[in-house]
């Protein structure tokens, strides 16, 4: 008897102990389980407000065509992450908000003239069909530490210039812009068909020392440059030794080729640089040996506001409204709302 109740007592105790065991991990647990997991959600340190665009900018919704999806948002919504992705944000406040002003003209533009999508989408995130963009999420991971203010200067760019924009006339502009000329921007018919009255050549301050790849070296081999120019032209003929395919080329004040023969077909500069993946218009070229090479300043198609340039001028003093009618002659910039009525726009 005196055994069987040491083994009750010992299982009795045994017991205790395991309930033990798992009982107080609850009775400490329990009082801070909303703390632990997060039943109630907690503040956000790092969470920032989100955007709000300005009353002009509000006031218009866009459909927006990225990749395969339509989405809705407003133009100012847009606008962020338009100047997000087209100009580097490091850049100072005066050439963030003329960015802002440029993308804005640009995008009334499409939309009043039909864009390039029909009744799919108003504009689309593909930078070469109408502006690059990019969301805040992506932008921050790109940004770093320096996300926050970053962030900040992008949405000061765009709230601060709420609704204005550039009109020639009476109508908003083709606000087309690039990354950095040869010293002087390019008018618009030596790039594409049409001539425009406010896209004519100007002087532009360019800092070539503190421009990444403001110059820039491609070369090819006789077979890389004849499958790439003669996939575009066949006509040309690029027998014989190719120190004599090209030629008798015209170039502007500021060295960008107009037109240039090639294999006796005359082309414009700027589509030999699509052709050959060239960084600008504004090239020379020589043989070296088994190879063409080519030498390249600036970056983009020259038309309109250089980014570089706006920097520098904005270093120089100038605020955004300065620098946008230095670069797009005879402009107006002008508060824009949903009420006007843009009509008769030329088509791109």
């Amino acid at each position: 008897m005196k055994r069987g109740s040491e083994v009750r007592q010992s299982v009795a105790v045994s017991v205790l102990l395991m309930v033990l065991l798992f009982a107080l991990p609850l009775a400490v647990i329990v009082p801070f389980r909303t703390e632990l997991f997060g039943q109630e959600k907690g503040a956000d340190e790092t969470e920032e407000a989100p955007f709000v665009p300005g009353d002009r900018d509000g006031t218009v919704a866009l459909k927006v065509l990225d990749g395969e999806t339509v989405r809705e948002m407003t133009l100012g919504e847009y606008l962020v992450g338009v100047v997000r992705a087209e100009m580097p944000a490091s850049f100072p406040q005066e050439a963030l908000k003329a960015q802002a002003v440029a993308a804005r003209t640009y995008t009334l533009y499409k939309v009043n003239t039909g864009g390039s999508h029909g009744d799919t989408a108003d504009i689309c995130t593909d930078s070469t069909c109408c502006q690059a963009y990019i969301s805040e999420e992506r932008a921050r991971a790109n940004w770093g530490d320096d996300a926050d203010t970053y962030e900040r200067k992008i949405e000061e760019a765009v709230t601060g210039t709420d609704g204005q924009v550039m009109l020639y006339g009476g109508q908003p502009i083709l606000a087309v812009f690039h990354s950095s000329s040869a010293g002087q921007t390019r008018e618009a018919g030596s790039v594409w068909q049409s001539d425009l009255p406010y896209l004519q050549p100007v002087d532009s301050p360019e800092d070539g020392e503190s421009i990444p790849n403001y110059y820039s070296r491609a070369e090819f081999t006789a077979e890389e440059f004849r499958e790439k120019f003669l996939a575009a032209c066949p006509e040309a003929d690029l027998s014989g030794n190719m120190s004599g395919w090209l030629k008798n080329a015209v170039t502007d004040s500021a060295g960008s080729v107009e037109t240039v023969e090639v294999g006796g077909v005359t082309v414009k500069g700027s589509r030999l640089r699509s052709i050959l993946g060239l960084r600008s218009a504004c090239f020379q070229w020589e043989v070296q040996g088994e190879k063409l090479v080519f030498y390249v300043t600036g970056f983009g198609h020259g038309v309109g506001m250089s980014q570089y340039g706006a920097r520098s001028m904005a270093e120089a003093g100038a605020d955004y409204r300065e620098i946008l009618t230095h670069y797009y002659t005879g402009v107006t910039v002008e508060a824009w709302s949903a009420d006007d009525s843009f009509t008769n726009l030329p088509e791109t």
